[in-house]
């Protein structure tokens, strides 16, 4: 289709006399329209640059200041100290210049090398004031004298509005905290885990790592720090995400979903236009610096290796790759120099779905390569993606701004039924093995009710910046873009677009054979996963600050009391923490099975404990808590530290017990926030209806669980729990009902005396262990 309408586009016929060429006027208004906004975008690029390069200063500061050096001249006095006359005197070229055509180019020279200093001076007076992280450890609602001092000089030398990398060179580098310092708090951290005996032996394996190879191992980290941007991201993104041999469908990626409550529509087609036009509204704010997020979001691919994966990341890529029953199609996401209307996408995405072609041979689950084990991937890529239609058409999937899978499948929550937020989660995680591309940044899934998902990759970034364009998304489409009374995109049909363009695939029998085994494999993995997910509805942030307590940690302190009580032990837990005050930064964890966490827990279950004494240690633990949350923020976390000793020992050659068992410790509870509201597009007090119910992940440890949490405004929380259910001992539901009766518990020790009752008729329900239920 596309190819004939091209040809009409460009016609010639040979004759006696010559060739007679005649081109269609629309091609040539498109050339041109496309030409234009090229060069506009280059354009503004170019600018944005120039601005982030100067930044916090500005381009008119520049003229003032050359300005403020020549109106010098007519004054008869001299700022530079003589430095101006050095200048003239050492002008090349200067015997054919007149005196004054001397002094106005040596004052504009020396304006100029003034104003690059002042450029220079102001950055790392701004990096100095960005590096005080006082603010972060003083109280809730209070500020000290010097917080407000830091606060004024960073709004003034901040300056104007900045954009996208502005503040890039004026953050400063992730400080490398002390080796004692860090095995300091890492002996803390495991001392409510192991017993006297256990603990003993890590505390001597501690001080020899100290007493010998620390001191040399942290010489090369302070040398990396001095030299990198970051000391921790290209290792972790290396070593943790793509060095990674084994499937990172599930294990890897994670997902994000939909408005719980609203669908605005359940046009599939229309939906999803207007969905990828929000996105690529989003991708061109990204591209002229005006949001704060990543800029590999778009437009990326991780690509499979036998050894590691790379991240390709290209630029302004004018199309999408669309996957609908086994078939690919590759969608032109421009038309004249703009991008395709809400109206013009539904049109194309209605086109994909009317198609009643079949997939070719091996088509069908071409895509469960991406979620198999990597090096069959790597090796099969290699051997039958090389050359020919496979590669042209590999090269147009990960060479596409995103992923889109046009699901056949409804999914979405349903509150007639019990488990359909269940089966949302493990479709948007995994799907069917073979219709997502696991190694796209993002893939977008489209069901036939009207609902939407995304699936990303992890290597690239992290939760909290898909978050952020998702946010961006469903707030445009739904209060920007919306809908015709009948469910269909605004606008005009255009129906002179196009067709979307079928991908061509000739897949030989030896490598369908692999394509299968990876699917069997992906599948075996994805049957494995046991997910629940739990809306708390009882209360919110709202109560919870009353409590006057961090939200955070009465979550962190609750999901220790459930643990407790679904497994009968404590275990090493994993939460997510933010190093993004940093330049490059990414995150750090926070361990959050402290032993004042531990003494709550167990007098949480000890009858004899009175409520005065668990609010004392529950508000003790979570000052804890938050005191650690705070440390991991600015640079003082423990993991990414011994992390990276560790990398540096392997490169040395050097062996060290100690990192080898802390680098082996296994994370049975697993947890993350997923944030809200980063961008206040919505005001979801007065659209209760139009919240996000997050996202989630796979589990972590064969034998322990993966827990997602989401404050949504005030008066809801959302969890998303996984586990295994090839692990006997484990049971998401069942972790799921804990998450519900502790938190509870915990909310009734706040009640006043007149709630007594209540409070304690809450806490005698107990959750039974269920089965697990597939």
């Amino acid at each position: 289709m596309a190819e004939a309408h091209q040809a009409v586009g460009f016609q010639f016929t040979v004759r006696p006399d010559g060739v007679d060429l005649k081109l269609s006027q629309e091609v040539i208004k498109n050339i041109y329209l496309s030409g234009v906004t090229a060069w506009k975008k280059r354009a503004i690029q170019f600018k944005n640059g120039v601005l982030a390069g100067v930044y916090p200063a500005s381009p008119s500061s520049w003229l003032i200041v050359v300005i403020a050096m020549m109106s010098s001249l007519y004054i008869h006095i001299d700022p530079s100290l003589g430095m101006i006359d050095a200048i003239k005197e050492n002008l090349p070229y200067r015997d054919g210049m007149s005196v004054q055509t001397q002094a106005v180019l040596s004052s504009i020279l020396f304006a100029t090398g003034l104003w690059l200093f002042l450029i220079y001076l102001l950055r790392y007076t701004l990096k100095a004031l960005l590096s005080y992280h006082g603010w972060i450890f003083e109280s809730h609602g209070k500020m000290s004298t010097s917080t407000k001092v830091w606060l004024s000089l960073v709004k003034m030398f901040s300056g104007r509005r900045p954009l996208l990398y502005s503040f890039q060179a004026s953050l400063p580098r992730l400080p490398v905290p002390s080796v004692d310092d860090t095995i300091t708090r890492y002996l803390e951290s495991v001392r409510p885990l192991l017993d006297s005996k256990q603990y003993s032996q890590m505390e001597i394996l501690a001080n020899n790592f100290k007493d010998s190879k620390a001191a040399q191992l942290q010489r090369y980290l302070i040398l990396k720090s001095w030299w990198a941007t970051n000391y921790v991201s290209d290792w972790w993104e290396e070593y943790i995400y793509l060095r990674g041999r084994s499937p990172i469908m599930v294990n890897s990626n994670f997902y994000v979903m939909d408005l719980l409550y609203m669908t605005p529509t359940h046009r599939q087609a229309a939906r999803a236009g207007n969905v990828v036009h929000a996105m690529l509204q989003y991708r061109r704010k990204l591209e002229r610096g005006e949001h704060a997020p990543m800029e590999r979001m778009f437009n990326t691919t991780r690509i499979p290796g036998i050894e590691t994966d790379i991240v390709q990341h290209l630029t302004d890529r004018k199309h999408l790759i669309v996957y609908h029953k086994g078939r690919f199609f590759q969608v032109w996401l421009y038309t004249g120099g703009r991008h395709l209307l809400p109206s013009e996408l539904e049109t194309q995405f209605q086109r994909i779905l009317n198609d009643t072609s079949e997939p070719k041979p091996g088509e069908l689950k071409l895509a469960a390569l991406t979620a198999g084990n990597r090096v069959p991937w790597a090796q099969a890529r290699i051997k039958y993606f090389n050359q020919g239609v496979n590669k042209v058409s590999l090269d147009a999937v990960e060479s596409a701004a995103f992923f889109l899978t046009l699901d056949d499948e409804p999914q979405g929550y349903d509150p007639a039924k019990t488990n359909s937020l269940d089966s949302y989660a493990k479709s948007l995680l995994h799907g069917k093995c073979y219709d997502r591309w696991f190694d796209k940044s993002v893939t977008l899934i489209s069901y036939p009710n009207g609902k939407m998902g995304v699936n990303a990759e992890h290597s690239w970034a992290d939760a909290p910046i898909v978050g952020h364009m998702w946010e961006y998304v469903l707030a445009t489409d739904c209060f920007q873009l919306g809908y015709t009374e009948e469910g269909h995109c605004k606008g005009d049909v255009n129906k002179g677009l196009p067709h979307p363009t079928r991908l061509q695939w000739k897949i030989p029998k030896e490598c369908q054979d692999v394509i299968e085994t990876s699917y069997i494999s992906a599948k075996q993995i994805a049957d494995d996963v046991d997910f629940h997910g739990h809306l708390f509805t009882e209360f919110g942030k709202g109560l919870i600050k009353k409590c006057r307590t961090s939200p955070d940690a009465f979550i962190q302190l609750t999901l220790q009391l459930a643990q407790f009580r679904d497994q009968g032990v404590f275990c090493l837990t994993y939460e997510s923490s933010m190093t993004r005050m940093f330049r490059d930064g990414r995150t750090e964890t926070v361990r959050s099975c402290t032993s004042e966490a531990v003494a709550f827990v167990r007098a949480m279950e000890d009858a004899g404990a009175t409520t005065p004494q668990k609010l004392a240690l529950f508000q003790k633990a979570a000052d804890k808590h938050q005191n650690m949350y705070r440390l991991a923020m600015t640079g003082s976390g423990i993991d990414r530290h011994l992390f990276c000793l560790y990398i540096v020992s392997k490169y040395l050659g050097v062996d060290s017990p100690f990192l080898t068992r802390v680098l082996s410790e296994p994370w049975k509870l697993s947890t993350s926030q997923t944030p809200q509201q980063q961008l206040n597009l919505v005001d979801i007090n007065k659209f209760p209806k139009y919240v996000c119910a997050g996202g989630g992940f796979g589990p972590v440890a064969d034998d322990g669980y993966g827990v997602s949490y989401i404050i949504v405004g005030e008066n809801l929380l959302t969890f998303h729990v996984s586990s295994k259910f090839s692990c006997p001992d484990t049971d998401s539901y069942r972790f799921g009902q804990h998450i519900r009766q502790a938190m509870l518990d915990i909310q009734a020790l706040f009640k006043p005396a007149n709630d007594k009752k209540k409070g304690e008729h809450a806490k005698s329900v107990h959750v039974e262990n269920g089965k697990k239920h597939i």
